[in-house]
Parts: C-alpha cells; structure tokens; sequence
C-alpha cells in the first residue's frame, strides 16, 4: 500500500520561499515518475512540477522559473523548491505520481500572504 506524507509548507511573504518535501512508502520509489500538485480553495487540483525516474523535469508556466523540483531515489523522497512565492501560489500542495495517480496523502498547506 503506498503512502505519501508531505510536509514543509506555512505562512510565508511575498517573495519569500519554501521548501516542501514528500516521503513515500510501500514502493519501489526509483521506479516511478512523481509529481507535486496543488489545490487552491474552489479550484480544481492540477500538476504543477514534474520528475521522472530518470530526473527529467517538467513546470507548469505558472511557476516555471520559480520553482524547482527534485528527488531522493535512497530517501525515497521528492521534493519542491519554492522561491519568488506569490498570493496566487496559496493553495494545498500534494505529491503524487505522474501517471495513474495513488491515494492521496493530507497535503502540505502553502499560504502566501502579508
């Protein structure tokens, strides 16, 4: 059974950065491409950085530039480097598979804000 448990999110200016990171089990992580997603209130969730098993990297023009993804293989870790934030940036951020997605894990809430 995979579980996901991602952490490292809070409340943060303008312009400051964050770093969230994703710890799976009940996989053979090095195997899979993985992905950091988000929610914001009333908004659908949607992929917003990509990695595959391989390292490859893929942003979403959202925050491409900004945000940095990258991934542990002996750690089994995955995680989203977040700088330049934005209110807009405010939303729950999840890890999962880029692929056919497993449970969900509770998500790391973000909240940019003065």
């Amino acid at each position: 059974q995979v579980q996901l448990v991602e952490s490292g999110g809070g409340l943060v200016q303008p312009g400051g950065s964050l770093r969230l990171s994703c710890a799976a089990s009940g996989i053979i992580f090095s195997r899979y491409a993985m992905g950091w997603y988000r929610q914001a209130p009333g908004k659908q969730r949607d992929l917003v950085a990509s990695i595959g098993s391989r390292g490859s990297t893929n942003y979403g023009d959202s925050v491409k530039g900004r945000f940095t993804i990258s991934r542990d293989n002996a750690k089994n870790r995955v995680f989203l480097q977040m700088n330049s934030l934005k209110p807009e940036d405010t939303a729950v951020y999840y890890c999962n598979r880029n692929g056919p997605i497993w449970d969900w894990g509770q998500g790391t809430q973000v909240t940019v804000s003065s």
